[in-house]
This record gives C-alpha cells, sequence and structure tokens, in this order.
C-alpha cells in the first residue's frame, strides 16, 4: 500500500469517519479495474445525507420542477373519465345526495389513508413499483410485476376510448352536428330515413353504426374499422410524444391536460345552469333516498368507486411520488389530492345533471307536443268527448302543467279503455330516472343534449377536447406505471422503452378498433382490472402493515416527514383497511359469481341492445385476464422461498454506466449480508459508488460485521467490515 497516503479522522459519539479521499488514496494501485473507473465524489462534509439526500443516484433521478407540476400531475392520473360517467350515474342510482355519505366515509376509511401509504413508498425508496415491494419483502416483489401487467391491460383499452373522444372531436367543427338529424337513405323509388336510425336515435345510430360500425356479436370480428384504427394510431402518437422524455416531457402537458377539464366544466355548468330544466335535474340528483343508503350494495359500489377514482394499485401514484423530494410533506399531498378528486366528481356530477335535465324538458316538450295532437285527433273523432277537457285549455301552446291536468281527467274518466288511446304521461322523472352511465353518458345521451345548444359545435368541440384531456392525464399515470419500473429495475434507456411500450400497445390494441372492438372493452373492463387491482392493493397493504411492520415504517416517515403520522393512519393501515378491503374483494367474487359473464350487444334490426352471454373461449379469456395479472405474485414468492433466485445482488442488480461512473444497485441485502464480500479479493468486488460519507463504527467484538450506509437495502453505499483493532493499513 501507498505509504505517503494521509488520513483525516474525526470522532464523533466513538465514530471514526473516514473521507472518501483518504479512502480513495489507500486503495490498491494493483487494481487495474477500479483505477479506470472514473468517480466523482462530493466532499462536502456537512452533509451526513443517505440515498434520499445526498448520493449520486439522487442526482440522476429525475425530479419535478415544481411542487403545483407534481400535484397537477397527480390530479390529472387520479381525476379521469369515471369522474364524469361513472360517479354521476352513481349518485342517481344509489340514493342521489345520500349516496355521498358513504362515499365520504369510505374515502376516509380507505382512500385517504391507502392513497397516503403509496406516496409514502414511493417517496422513501425512490422507485417505481416493481423496486418499492421488492424492498418492503422480495417474497412480495411480484405485487409489483402485477401492476405493470394491469396497467398494460388497462392502457390497451383506455387509449382507445380517447380514440373515440378524437373521432367525435374531429367530427365536431361542422353545423349542423353530423349526429343532430337521421339521415336519409334511398332507393329506386323513394327517399327515406334509415330505419335503424328511426328504430332509435340520431346520436345512438352514430355511435353504433357510423363510428364503431358493430358488429352483431363478439365472435364476429367484421375486420378492422379504419377510421378507429388511425384515430388509435393518432392517441398512441401523442402518448408515446408526451412520455417519451419522462416527466420532463409530460409534466409540462400537465398545466394543459389537467387544468383545461375544470375550465370547460366551469363553462359546461354556467351555459347548463341558464337551459330550462338544468335545475329539475339538478333537484332530482341531489334529493336523497335515505332508504337506499343502507343498502349493502350501496356501500359496496361507494367503495369501488373510491378505491379506483384515486388510481390505487395502478403503480402511477407510486411512480410520481418517486420523484419527489425526500422532505416533501405527502401527507398533504394525499388529502388535497383526495379532496380534490372529490369535488371533481361533486362538480362533473353538477354539469352531468344540469344537461341531462335540459335534455330531459327538451324530450318532455316534444311528448306533451305529440300526445296533444292526439287527443285532438281524438276528439275530432269523437272517441272522446270535448265536455272533459277545461276551457281553459288551448292545445296548440299547451303547458305541461295543463297537459298533466287533461291527462288525469282522460285517465279518470276513461279508466277501462284509457291503456287503447296510447297517451304518454310525459314527465320529466322518467327521463331522468333512466340510468346512464359510461360510453353511453358520453357518446349518446350528452351528445344529444348538445345538439339543442346554441352554437352546439362550438360545445361540443370543448366537450371532446375535455374527455381527450381527462384520459391523457390518466394515461400518463398509467404509463408512468409501466415504463418507471422497468426502467429501475433493468436500467434499459427510458426513450427506447416507452417507443416500444406504445408500439406493443398499439398493435395489440388493434382487437378493440375491429366492428366487434366495443364487446372487447367492456370486457377488459369488467375482468382485467376489478378484481386483480383488489388483490393488488390488499397484498401492499398487508406488506406494509404485517411484513415490513409498522413500528418501523412510521419511525421511517418520521424520519422522512419530520413529524410522526396521525395514529389514525396506524390503526387504519393495520386492521381497518385490510378488514375493508377484503369484504370488498369477498363482495365483488360473490356478485360475479352471480351475474353471468356476458355483454350487451346491439341488435341492429331492432336499433336496440340485448344481453348475450360470452362465447365458451370469452369466458375462458376473461379467466385469462385474472389469472395473467396476478400470476407474478404466486411466482416471485414461490421463487424466493425456494431460493430459486438469489436475494442478493445477482437477482436483480444492475449496473448503469453515465459519465464515467459505475453505479452497483442492488435490489435486496437481506439474510447474511456479509455473503457480499466473504470469499471475494479487492479486485472481485464491484466498483464502488461513494456518498458523502463513508461508516465504519468502531466495536469491542471481534465478530465480523457489516454495517451499511444509512440507505437501507436499495442503498449505494460501500459496505464496511467492522473489525476490532483493525489498523488503518489494512484497509
Amino acid at each position: 500500500m501507498p505509504k505517503n497516503s494521509k488520513a483525516v479522522k474525526r470522532e464523533l459519539d466513538d465514530d471514526v469517519i473516514d473521507s472518501v479521499k483518504d479512502l480513495l488514496s489507500n486503495e490498491d494501485s494493483g487494481d487495474e479495474a477500479f483505477k479506470k473507473s472514473e468517480l466523482i465524489v462530493d466532499d462536502q462534509s456537512d452533509k451526513d445525507g443517505d440515498i434520499e439526500e445526498g448520493s449520486d443516484i439522487e442526482d440522476e433521478r429525475p425530479a419535478w420542477n415544481s411542487k403545483l407540476q407534481y400535484i397537477l400531475a397527480q390530479v390529472g392520473f387520479s381525476v379521469g373519465l369515471g369522474n364524469v360517467w361513472r360517479f354521476p350515474y352513481m349518485c342517481q342510482k344509489n340514493g342521489g345526495g345520500a349516496y355521498l355519505v358513504p362515499y365520504l366515509i369510505l374515502l376516509l376509511v380507505i382512500g385517504i389513508p391507502l392513497f397516503f401509504l403509496e406516496l409514502c413508498v414511493g417517496q422513501r425508496i425512490r422507485r417505481g413499483s416493481i423496486g418499492v415491494w421488492n424492498f418492503i419483502s422480495p417474497k412480495m416483489g411480484g405485487i409489483g410485476f402485477a401492476s405493470c401487467i394491469v396497467c398494460f391491460f388497462v392502457a390497451l383499452y383506455y387509449n382507445v376510448i380517447i380514440g373515440w373522444s378524437l373521432f367525435y372531436f374531429s367530427q365536431s367543427f361542422q353545423h349542423p352536428l353530423p349526429w343532430d338529424q337521421c339521415p336519409l337513405a334511398k332507393n329506386a323509388s323513394h327517399t327515406f330515413v334509415e330505419p335503424e336510425c328511426e328504430k332509435s336515435s340520431a346520436t345512438t345510430y352514430y355511435w353504433y353504426r357510423e363510428a364503431l360500425d358493430i358488429s352483431s356479436s363478439i365472435s364476429d370480428g367484421g375486420g378492422l374499422n379504419w377510421k378507429m384504427t388511425l384515430c388509435l394510431l393518432a392517441a398512441w402518437i401523442i402518448i408515446c410524444l408526451a412520455m417519451i422524455k419522462g416527466i420532463q416531457s409530460s409534466g409540462k402537458i400537465m398545466y394543459f391536460s389537467s387544468l383545461f377539464p375544470y375550465v370547460v366544466l366551469i363553462c359546461f355548468l354556467v351555459r347548463g345552469l341558464l337551459l330550462n330544466g338544468a335545475l329539475d335535474g339538478i333537484r332530482h340528483m341531489f334529493t336523497p333516498k335515505l332508504e337506499i343508503m343502507l343498502e349493502p350494495k350501496v356501500w359496496r359500489e361507494a367503495a369501488t368507486q373510491v378505491f379506483f377514482a384515486l388510481g390505487l394499485g395502478f403503480g402511477g401514484v407510486i411512480a410520481f411520488s418517486s420523484y419527489n423530494k425526500r422532505d416533501n410533506n405527502c401527507h398533504f399531498d394525499a388529502v388535497l389530492v383526495s379532496f380534490i378528486n372529490f369535488f371533481t366528481s361533486i362538480l362533473a356530477t353538477l354539469v352531468v345533471f344540469a344537461v341531462l335535465g335540459f335534455k330531459a324538458n327538451v324530450i318532455n316538450q316534444n311528448c306533451i307536443i305529440q300526445n296533444s295532437a292526439k287527443i285532438v285527433h281524438l276528439l275530432k273523432a269523437g272517441n272522446l268527448s270535448r265536455d272533459m277537457i277545461p276551457h281553459h285549455i288551448n292545445f296548440s301552446a299547451i303547458t305541461a302543467k295543463d297537459y298533466h291536468l287533461v291527462y288525469d281527467i282522460i285517465k279518470k274518466v276513461e279508466e277501462e279503455e284509457f291503456a287503447a288511446l296510447g297517451l304518454a304521461p310525459c314527465l320529466t322523472e322518467d327521463e331522468l330516472n333512466k340510468s346512464v352511465q359510461g360510453t353511453g353518458l358520453a357518446f349518446i345521451a350528452f351528445t344529444e343534449a348538445m345538439t339543442h345548444f346554441p352554437a352546439s359545435p362550438f360545445w361540443s368541440v370543448m366537450f371532446f377536447l375535455m374527455l381527450v384531456n381527462l384520459g391523457l392525464g390518466s394515461m400518463f399515470g398509467t404509463i408512468e406505471g409501466i415504463i418507471t419500473p422497468l426502467v429501475d429495475t433493468f436500467k434499459v434507456r427510458k426513450e427506447l422503452l416507452t417507443i416500444g411500450c406504445c408500439l406493443l400497445a398499439f398493435s395489440v390494441g388493434l382487437i378493440f378498433v375491429q366492428r366487434s372492438g366495443n364487446y372487447f372493452v367492456t370486457m377488459f373492463d369488467d375482468y382485467s382490472a376489478t378484481l386483480p387491482l383488489l388483490i393488488v392493493v390488499i397484498l401492499e397493504n398487508i406488506a406494509v402493515a404485517w411484513i415490513y411492520g409498522l413500528d418501523k415504517f412510521m419511525e421511517e416517515l418520521k424520519d422522512m416527514l419530520g413529524f410522526t403520522p396521525y395514529r389514525y393512519y396506524f390503526y387504519m393501515w393495520k386492521y381497518i383497511s385490510p378488514l375493508f378491503l377484503l369484504l370488498l374483494l369477498i363482495s365483488s367474487i360473490i356478485q360475479m359469481g352471480f351475474s353471468p359473464p356476458g355483454y350487451s350487444v346491439w341488435i341492429e334490426e331492432r336499433a336496440t341492445e340485448q344481453f348475450q352471454s360470452y362465447p365458451v373461449w370469452g369466458i375462458i379469456v376473461c379467466i385469462s385476464l385474472i389469472i395473467l395479472a396476478i400470476l407474478p405474485v404466486p411466482i416471485v414468492f414461490v421463487v424466493r422461498l425456494c431460493n430459486l433466485m438469489e436475494d442478493g445482488s445477482g437477482s436483480l442488480a444492475s449496473v448503469s454506466y453515465k459519465r464515467g461512473r459505475i453505479i452497483k444497485e442492488t435490489s435486496n441485502l437481506e439474510g447474511d449480508d456479509a455473503s457480499l464480500i466473504h470469499g471475494k479479493i479487492s479486485s472481485e468486488l464491484p466498483s464502488p459508488n461513494l456518498g458523502t460519507n463513508i461508516y465504519r463504527k468502531q466495536t469491542e467484538s471481534p465478530d465480523l460485521r457489516v454495517d451499511t450506509a444509512p440507505n437501507g437495502r436499495y442503498g449505494i453505499g460501500y459496505l464496511m467490515a467492522d473489525m476490532a483493532d483493525m489498523p488503518e493499513s489494512d484497509l
């Protein structure tokens, strides 16, 4: 060893801290491999940080430009299409305003605690979902892979919905809107209204026939729909360009994609409140039906809505939070984003029911005009007596109140023959009670309402541009839930991985733009995410609370946040949340068992939907989607349990070369840590990536012990052997 080296020692609490330069100066000069590697050293002696605070990995990991950008990313991911077309339907179906009570309770019991949990592990460990759960417990490392698979399944069909929105957006730049009226068909003798459209409605016909050109069953593929294929390609190109640089590129887009939907919703709310019937819709929406609130089904559906509204289990929340500073107050973020999500759902519900109230009012007025004409015809034909009609009734300008008065009189007088008259009650409530959700709300009911708006093309453009942005915000988080863990684990180039992922997803996604594609979207939506995500989040909760240890976890949060989280979270994570999630899982399995697997098929001859069971191969696909999504969990567990893969540096370790530095990352150092250095000479050891300081504690025990730098199992520190009275030259 060189004899002219100098060591600088500083005693602090009986610890001897050797500076990085002294350690380097004492390395064997004959170790050519070590000499050729260039290590950039930060010798700021006043920093005693770990991986999260001072290491090279910290500097290399991308970071958010601002806290606002991060909050907008989390809001954009959690606030999606479900807030606009799922939450209003759940309110209408489950007791109106009374539905908000179980939703808020479950938001506090399941939503915020589990959202906070995912933010914590992502920010603390600074890895994607694969790395995070491998750190928490290597045997539970399959949770991260399961999250990636579910994200991929969801991204496949979710981007198809964005493609549909792009198609309607492109068709909105014309007046009148193409779905405003039924098209005319011609034959040799005369022109007539398209029968399929006449039996349904203009917007329904446009959706099923013009946009989707839907087939008669899922077994009848019908070939590719070229219009939707181009729209799907455009959607994946947008995603690829936005995600190719990670959060550096997608973060800037968040300012528009996350904020623009709020501008549109507020504009729609103001415009909607000025329309006739809007207040009827809002009143109908928030009229509480307290008796429904006590039904178990309401609580199950509220829990499901809370669960999916926040994007739990996808890995996007973990991925976004992993780019935060270590001391960021993620508790504040969890509460803020959760309540922004909730109030966004309320805002969207107000908008939806204001517009649906207007639509119901228009339909009701048309119903009154048509049935008033029937009454006039019956009076002229002598089927009804003129004496029963009040003298002040003017059928040429009849109001809803007068019509209902006449209707009730005729129904009372002509009690026995009333059904044969064919008169309708024309009640606004009947229209509002027609539950509509999902694509039926966005592409049929809402589009029909907008055809009655003044300047309808403008509102159509705004609405579908809003849907595109809502979808993009969620897709950014979903793709980040795939890209970040894979980049962290396998050290591939993010640009190449993003392009490859988008190309693969587009190729597989072609099954959704066949003429039968809508049926496959329904299949994936029902079976690829619901049960697998529930299982994933239950395992996440158990891994932290019962395997890693909540006492240890709470101490780490105290060190990270600077304060101890409320004891409330301890009991939620330990007992209440797992119990609620297990009950939700059991009830979902029971419901799935009692509900025959099937889909709504469009019958062209009758111009109506009809439930149809999946063929045998379709049931096999449904079961396969669930099994494939959760399969990594038992596989990784068995592999780790049987020691088929090393838990140490040989398994998920990777070496990345950047700016002349060699960085060795070990995914797990459990078990006999000393095995990493036993039996190896210095030249066989991996080149170290040194943190700010390296610690070697003095000990009176002659036994060999390994002391890692304070960066845990993902430490990039240099493992030091503590030996009693070891002379400095022996280094």
